[in-house]
């Protein structure tokens, strides 16, 4: 069934990414600024926003706080992308609320036009912004932590002002937008606390992935902005489910992130709020970032697939480096997919030492590269491919059989299981296909899939 409020939500893809807040902000405004009535911790950086943001509303909530969590992109359902204490928002809450936003863009466009103005049309990420902000007002959260989409100054989520912001990481990303250089991107990003002096002033800065000289310029901006900066050690007494390396770097962030916020926050209760570090370890060795070198385990206790959505070059050099680690010198039945506007070449290259046997798979999503082309791909490299098809149940049972049935005569790899990557988009299906046989993506039942075009 299509709800009405989707079908708006749809209509907003024609206009792409617009990047400003003019009409967040007068959408706020016509709503009543919902984004006032809880504080707000702001994720930028060019990776690991959403494993940043994932661990720390585990953190908040395990401390009592009622969190919000807006993140992008989904993997199964659009309601994935916010929630309340873990739980996504209900699909009759996500249509009443898209078409309030569709009636405050109405109102806001008809007095426009009317004094001769253009009308406001926000952007498919600025309506999922605004329900955000309504839902997490109409369930009086405490706080929501918000994963920008793209930068930070000119975010949506920027409208929200919060005190804190955690920078994961930069990198050249959306340079027509952002900037051409790291530090232009840097200071895009930082941006999210404010432009100037006078919005920004006091706020903070948890700063992680840096090197030194983009550190010395986040720090000499900061203190233009008057804004203190946290720089955290990266902590090795950090247990996770998601393997590498990476992932330990970001939980270090979201700890000193829940540490600034919760020991800094005034809240009505404030004494019920004390960070307690051993309750936040706890908690991070139960979060599982979803089909980010996530491991889902067989009846024997050990992994029978690795899912990680390695979309790019830089992704699978992470992806190879954790393979070294937890799996040195072991060599993976792959199954493998990409988008077309992917540097495949770089990514098979890359993994090929890793990998025993190539499966290739698409699903009907048209951005997804064609069988054939991927062959080709793998054919000029000298990479045999051992299996293809449309990614289906049945073919992701004959791709594990395959892994199963060979295992005793991998020379030392029987211990190494089936690696799932290439694509988020991918992924998202590899999820639904499987959520109903591995505990550890039981968040996905009762999740319809839907369209992820607007990725």
């Amino acid at each position: 069934m299509q709800f009405a409020g989707m079908e708006y939500l749809e209509s907003r893809l024609m206009f792409g990414m617009v990047p400003g807040l003019e009409s967040t902000r007068a959408l706020c405004d016509a709503l009543g600024n919902p984004e006032k009535k809880f504080k707000s911790i702001h994720v930028v950086g060019t990776n690991g926003k959403g494993s940043t943001s994932y661990y720390l509303a585990g953190i908040l909530k395990a401390h009592g706080l009622k969190t919000g969590l807006y993140v992008s992109p989904h993997l199964v359902n659009l309601r994935e992308r916010i929630r309340v204490d873990d739980i996504p928002i209900p699909a009759e809450d996500l249509d009443r609320l898209l078409l309030k936003v569709k009636a405050a863009a109405d109102s806001v466009s008809a007095g426009r036009v009317a004094a001769g103005a253009s009308p406001v049309e926000p952007t498919f990420f600025e309506v999922l912004t605004l329900v955000a902000f309504l839902y997490y007002a109409e369930q009086k959260i405490d706080v929501a932590v918000l994963e920008a989409g793209m930068g930070g100054r000119l975010d949506s989520t920027a409208v929200a002002g919060g005190e804190i912001a955690v920078v994961t990481s930069i990198g050249l990303e959306h340079t027509e937008v952002l900037g051409p250089t790291e530090s232009a991107i840097l200071r895009e990003k930082m941006g999210v606390v404010g432009e100037s002096r006078e919005r920004a002033a006091g706020k903070r800065f948890v700063l992680g992935g840096l090197s030194k000289t983009l550190l010395d310029e986040a720090l000499e901006h900061a203190a233009q902005l008057g804004c203190k900066c946290i720089v955290p050690e990266i902590r090795e007494d950090i247990v996770l489910p998601n393997l590498g390396h990476h992932y330990i770097e970001n939980a270090s962030l979201s700890l000193a992130a829940a540490a600034q916020f919760i020991d800094g926050a005034q809240f009505a209760t404030a004494a019920q709020f004390k960070y307690d570090d051993a309750l936040a370890l706890k908690t991070l060795a139960t979060r599982s970032w979803a089909g980010r070198m996530q491991a889902l385990m067989g009846p024997d206790g050990k992994a029978r697939i690795i899912l990680d959505g390695a979309h790019n070059s830089h992704a699978v050099r992470r992806l190879v480096e954790t393979l070294d680690k937890y799996y040195p010198g072991k060599k993976f039945h792959c199954l493998f997919g990409a988008l077309k506007d992917k540097d495949v070449g770089e990514m098979l290259k890359l993994m090929a030492p890793h990998v025993a046997c190539w499966h290739i798979t698409k699903t009907p999503y048209p951005r997804f590269r064609e069988l054939v082309d991927l062959r080709s791909e793998m054919q000029a490299l000298g990479l045999p491919v051992s299996s293809e098809g449309e990614l289906s149940r049945s073919y992701l049972d004959q791709v594990l059989a395959a892994r199963d049935s060979s295992a005793g005569t991998m020379d030392g790899n029987a211990d190494a299981p089936l690696l799932i990557t290439g694509s988020l988009y991918m992924l998202g299906a590899c999820i639904e296909l499987l959520k109903d046989d591995f505990a550890e993506l039981e968040f996905f039942r009762g999740l319809e899939p839907t369209t992820n075009e607007h990725r």
